[in-house]
C-alpha cells in the first residue's frame, strides 16, 4: 500500500486517512462509506471508484470494505481490498470509442447515400432553371422591367446550385481531376484569400514543414478545404485571435491505428488548421459533419461547410479528425496519403476567353426532356447545327441515317437501356474521330473511377449555364488529343 501511495516506508501509512492522501472530493466519500459500513454491518463489494492522485495520475480501482469486528462481534472499523483495474477501464474506454467512431462513420455514410441522391435529382431541375434564364435575360433589352425579376431567379438558382454541390462533395460524387502536388504551395496561393477573408483582427499563421511529401488531389478542392476551414476558424472567433496553419509529414503506426479503426496505417501529409475561439463539448463534434448542422443563428450559414471538407477528405483517400474543448479553441487535422513524383506547379488563373460561336454538328443524347431542350436551344443560339435523341438506340439510328458529319456527341452519362460510355464507344467505331463530351449531375463509374476522372475524358457537371457550356463545347471541339471510346463500352 505504501508503495501505492508513493510513500517510501509502510510506516509512513500508519494513523493516515484518504484526506491525507486525496483531494476531498475523491477521500469524503470514501469516509462516507466506511462511517456506513461501522453503523449497518453491510459491506460493499467490488466498487469501482476513480482516483486522482497529488501528482496528477488517475487510477481505477474496484474496492471491497467489509466491517472489522473484536472477538465480541462489536464493529471497531473496517477492512478493505483494493484492486488496480485501470488498465481494463481504459480497453474499456477505448472500446466504447470505437465503437462511437464507427457509428458516426455508418450514420454519416447514409446521410452521404440520401444527399447524392438529392443533388442528383436536383441538378437536371437547376440545370433547366438557370440555363432558361440565360436564355431569356439574353433576349431582354437592358431596361426591360423584367430583367430584374429574372436576375433574381437566376441568382437564387446559382445559390442552389451551390448547395447541390456541397452535398455531391459531402456525399463523395464529386468529378475529381487531381494531380500532384505540394501542399504547402496550396496554402502559399490560399494565404493572399484567407487574409482577406478572415478579417484584420485575427492574426494568421502559416507553419509549413520543409521538405513536405507530395500528395495527389484536385487542386480546387484542396483550396476548398482550405476556405472552409478559415471561415469556420472565424466564425469561432468573433472577437479576433490566432488562426495557425501547418504542415508534417506523419506515419500513422499501428498504435495510431488502433485509436483510430477506420484509418489505414501508413505515410501521410497532415494538414492542421487551428484557431483560439470558442470551442466545441462532445455534443456538437458528434454531429459536426453532419451536412445542415450548424450551431450559428438561423440564416447565418447552411451547416454545409465542414460536410464539404469531409465528402472531399475522404474521396481523395485521406481522413479528418476534430480536437476541442469548450473555451480551449479547435484543430483540425486532415490527414492525405503521401505520393511519389514531381510536384506541378499550383495555379489559379482564369482561362482565356474562347470564341463561343461554331457552325459544328452536334449530336445531343439527353432523355430529360428539359435539359435536351435547353440544350438544343443554347447550342442553335451559337450557330451549331444541333441533332437531338432522347436515348441511346434513338442516337445511334440518327448517327446512322445523318449523311453529313458529326463533330461532337454530347451526351448524358446515366439513361435507360444503354449508358453515355456503350454509346460513345459504338458512335466512334461508325464515326471514327468524332468528339465525345459526357454531362452528368453526379459521379458514375462509366468514365470515373471512385470518383476520379478518366484520363483525357471531357466531362461537364450539372448544372451549368449556358455559357458555360458553350465554352465546354468549343473547348472539346478544339482539343487536339481526347480519349478513343471505340471497343471500351464494357470497360468502366
Amino acid at each position: 500500500m505504501a508503495k501505492w501511495l508513493g510513500l517510501d516506508e509502510p510506516a509512513q501509512a500508519i494513523s493516515k486517512t484518504d484526506y491525507d492522501f486525496f483531494d476531498l472530493e475523491h477521500a469524503a466519500p470514501a469516509r462516507t462509506d466506511e462511517l456506513r459500513i461501522m453503523e449497518t454491518g453491510e459491506p460493499l463489494v467490488g466498487i469501482e471508484e476513480r482516483e486522482v492522485w497529488p501528482d496528477g495520475r488517475v487510477t481505477w480501482v474496484s474496492t471491497t470494505k467489509v466491517p472489522l469486528r473484536d472477538r465480541n462481534g462489536q464493529i471497531i472499523g473496517t477492512f478493505g481490498t483494493s484492486r488496480n483495474i485501470t488498465e481494463r477501464k481504459r480497453a474499456e474506454e477505448e472500446k466504447l470509442l470505437l465503437a462511437e467512431q464507427l457509428r458516426q462513420a455508418q450514420k454519416i455514410e447514409a446521410i452521404g447515400r440520401l444527399a447524392g441522391g438529392i443533388a442528383h435529382d436536383f441538378n437536371n431541375l437547376l440545370t433547366a432553371i438557370n440555363g432558361y434564364s440565360d436564355l431569356l435575360l439574353s433576349d431582354l433589352a437592358p431596361d426591360d422591367p423584367k430583367r430584374r425579376d429574372l436576375e433574381h431567379i437566376k441568382e437564387a438558382g446559382s445559390r442552389a446550385a451551390s448547395l447541390t454541390s456541397q452535398l455531391l462533395a459531402f456525399s463523395r460524387k464529386q468529378i475529381l481531376q487531381p494531380r500532384i502536388l505540394d501542399l504547402n504551395d496550396a496554402i502559399t496561393e490560399a494565404s493572399k484569400i484567407l487574409r482577406r477573408l478572415i478579417g484584420e483582427d485575427i492574426d494568421l499563421i502559416a507553419v509549413t514543414k520543409p521538405g513536405l511529401g507530395l500528395i495527389k488531389a484536385d487542386p480546387g478542392q484542396i483550396q476548398q478545404i482550405l476556405m472552409n476551414l478559415a471561415v469556420n476558424a472565424r466564425d469561432a472567433m468573433p472577437h479576433g485571435g490566432k488562426l495557425t496553419i501547418e504542415t508534417a509529414n506523419v506515419d500513422l503506426d499501428e498504435h495510431y491505428v488502433h485509436l483510430h479503426p477506420i484509418v489505414p496505417p501508413g505515410r501521410y501529409v497532415m494538414l492542421a488548421v487551428s484557431d483560439t475561439g470558442i470551442g466545441m463539448d462532445d455534443k456538437t463534434k458528434a454531429h459536426l459533419f453532419e451536412p445542415f448542422f450548424t450551431t450559428k443563428e438561423l440564416g447565418k450559414g447552411t451547416g454545409l461547410g465542414l460536410s464539404t471538407i469531409y465528402g472531399i477528405v475522404k474521396q481523395s483517400n485521406g481522413f479528418i479528425w476534430v480536437y476541442s474543448e469548450p473555451g480551449r479553441g479547435a484543430t483540425f487535422k486532415v490527414y492525405l496519403p503521401r505520393e511519389e513524383g514531381e510536384s506541378g506547379a499550383f495555379e489559379q488563373h482564369e482561362k482565356e476567353e474562347l470564341g463561343l460561336q461554331g457552325v459544328e454538328t452536334i449530336l445531343v443524347v439527353e432523355d430529360d426532356t428539359s435539359v435536351r431542350s435547353l440544350v438544343i436551344r443554347a447550342l442553335c443560339k451559337r450557330g451549331y447545327t444541333v441533332l437531338e435523341a432522347s436515348t441511346g438506340k434513338e442516337a445511334l439510328r440518327t448517327a446512322q441515317e445523318f449523311e453529313g458529319k458529326i463533330h461532337l456527341l454530347l451526351t448524358d452519362v446515366v439513361m435507360p437501356e444503354m449508358s453515355g460510355k456503350a454509346l460513345a464507344a459504338q458512335i466512334e467505331t461508325a464515326r471514327p474521330g468524332i468528339k465525345v463530351l459526357f454531362v452528368s449531375g453526379y459521379t458514375n463509374n462509366a468514365i470515373v473511377h471512385h470518383g476520379v476522372l478518366d484520363s483525357n475524358v471531357a466531362f461537364l457537371q450539372k448544372p451549368f449555364t449556358t455559357d458555360v457550356l458553350a465554352r465546354k463545347v468549343r473547348e472539346v471541339i478544339d482539343s487536339v488529343n481526347q480519349k478513343s471510346w471505340a471497343g471500351a463500352a464494357h470497360n468502366g
